[in-house]
């Protein structure tokens, strides 16, 4: 396999400046609170459509790479985390930048972000070729596990085991609108030509994640807004660097870890890292009061997961947080389906993602270290205009997939829904990865029960599947016992 043939289209410039635009635009959209780097990608995926598929799969890559960086700028300048991914990092950032430390904080973000992203690509372009060997054993049986495996993940994304239950049996249930995946009978269509193959992909996406944040955001225009923090300097000291070392790593190992698990994401081990670094750190009192190994563990372990999370969803087909749930989207539009066949028949294509995510890593530490002196401005833009942007944004892209009028009722009907799931607590993570898992259950369910003339047993029974089921129990008994054992600390 000629490995440099796949990786020279990648040095075309066109193929650069995309790559280059896309990860600025993700710094851009993560730094303005509100936005993130889901409703960017989502966004932006119509105006992949013409692209060679190397060029719009890698532009949108770099949107999700600079969007989960870009959130540290809002978290660090105005205690405000510009996505959710980057909420550990306010802890740590917001104080150093009351110090007169904002840029010193916002250049270890930056090389925090790039040590991440570097250590997980190295183990994306290493360990996904072997997953999708492995994967390529897998029958309906199997993949049936592997997505109720999933789905049980993401049950407990919203913190609240029931509310993150009831959004993922809602995505499931609104995955079964349209044909029938084996007879094909339409099903919960009400009589609308229009939803005869179920809800359109990515106006669902697009109304679930940015037209809902519209909503919230016109809760919030009478508030006043924070002025931006002063910045100056750029690098932090060799004594800060030499302080975060083990946090560095420790952080990347912990973001890649979990960006390799389905249904996690950023802000889950953005967490874990920064309190893993605090109890194994020699002054854990620093921590907190504007500490460097806070902003570096946090932020390694965040844009770690964004290169891990590619690992599923290229060798198995299964998201590994909610922006690839919305690469996926990106992929299929451009007529390739995920999953270990991709390795087998587009290289060319592996092997270009694989390229693209380093260099988009590069893009986003020149972009970031550039950006830090004028990171204050970009927070200035009025929060009228910004909403307004939005929702022209949502309509544009929801109407140019199909130019067809129900996908803007599907966006709306999606806005509205988010809205009201982010306002009472439930988890519009669970809803959009069960929206991707919901048809890969209920088909391979369907086909593995014809295949084995309904015996439940001989479905069961492969070792492939008994594991994924075991690790499905576990799953769902863990936050039950971590809540039993949290009740008891707290008596």
């Amino acid at each position: 396999m000629d490995y440099l043939a796949y990786l020279l289209p990648l040095f075309q410039p066109q193929v650069l400046w995309a790559i280059a635009l896309g990860t600025l635009g993700g710094i851009v959209i993560g730094a303005l609170p509100g936005l993130t780097a889901t409703m960017g990608v989502a966004l932006l995926i119509p105006l992949t459509f013409g692209m060679a598929p190397v060029m719009g799969i890698n532009m949108l890559i770099g949107i999700y790479i600079g969007g989960i960086y870009g959130g540290c700028i809002s978290a660090i300048l105005l205690r405000t985390p510009g996505t959710p991914a980057s909420a550990a990092t306010v802890l740590d950032g917001y104080p150093m930048a009351s110090k007169g430390e904002a840029g010193k904080a916002l250049g270890m973000a930056t090389i925090a972000s790039t040590v991440g992203m570097l250590f997980a690509s190295i183990v994306l372009a290493t360990l996904a070729p072997q997953l999708a060997s492995i994967a390529l054993k897998f029958g309906a049986p199997e993949y049936f596990a592997l997505a109720l495996f999933g789905l049980t993940i993401i049950a407990s994304l919203s913190g609240d085991l029931l509310k993150g239950a009831i959004s993922g049996c809602l995505g499931v249930l609104i995955s079964c609108v349209g044909a029938d995946p084996i007879s094909g009978v339409l099903r919960y269509t009400f009589g609308i030509s229009g939803f005869a193959s179920g809800f359109s992909f990515t106006p669902a996406l697009i109304g679930l994640f940015a037209l809902s944040e519209v909503f919230t955001q016109l809760e919030r225009l009478g508030k006043a807004e924070e002025a931006p923090a002063k910045v100056s300097g750029r690098w932090p000291s060799w004594q800060d660097m030499r302080d975060s070392g083990n946090a560095l790593i420790r952080g990347s190992f912990i973001g890649t870890i979990i960006g390799i698990i389905p249904g996690t994401g950023s802000g889950t081990a953005s967490w874990i890292a920064y309190n893993e670094a605090r109890r194994t750190s020699k002054t854990p009192e620093r921590f907190g009061t504007g500490y460097a190994p806070g902003i570096a563990a946090t932020e390694s372990a965040n844009n770690a997961v964004c290169a891990a999370a590619l690992i599923p969803l290229l060798a198995l087909g299964i998201p590994g947080d909610v922006v690839t749930a919305v690469l996926m989207g990106g992929l299929m539009i451009q007529g390739l389906a995920p999953g270990p066949m991709l390795f087998e028949t587009r290289p060319d294509i592996i092997v270009g993602i694989f390229g693209g995510t380093f260099l988009a890593t590069i893009f986003m530490f020149i972009f970031g270290m550039l950006l830090i002196p004028i990171a204050s401005r970009i927070l200035l833009v009025p929060r009228r205009i910004l909403t307004m942007s939005i929702v022209v944004f949502c309509f544009i892209g929801s109407f140019a997939i199909n130019l067809n009028p129900v996908d803007l009722y599907t966006m709306v009907g999606f806005g509205i829904l988010g809205w009201g799931m982010q306002k009472y607590g439930f988890s519009q993570a669970a809803l959009c990865i069960a929206l991707i898992l919901g048809p890969l259950l209920e088909a391979n369910l369907r086909r593995g029960l014809l295949q084995t003339g309904d015996n439940l047993i001989a479905f069961l029974s492969g070792p492939i599947t008994l594991l994924f089921l075991g690790l499905s129990v576990i799953s769902l008994a863990l936050p039950y016992l971590q809540a039993r054992r949290a009740k008891r600390a707290t008596a």
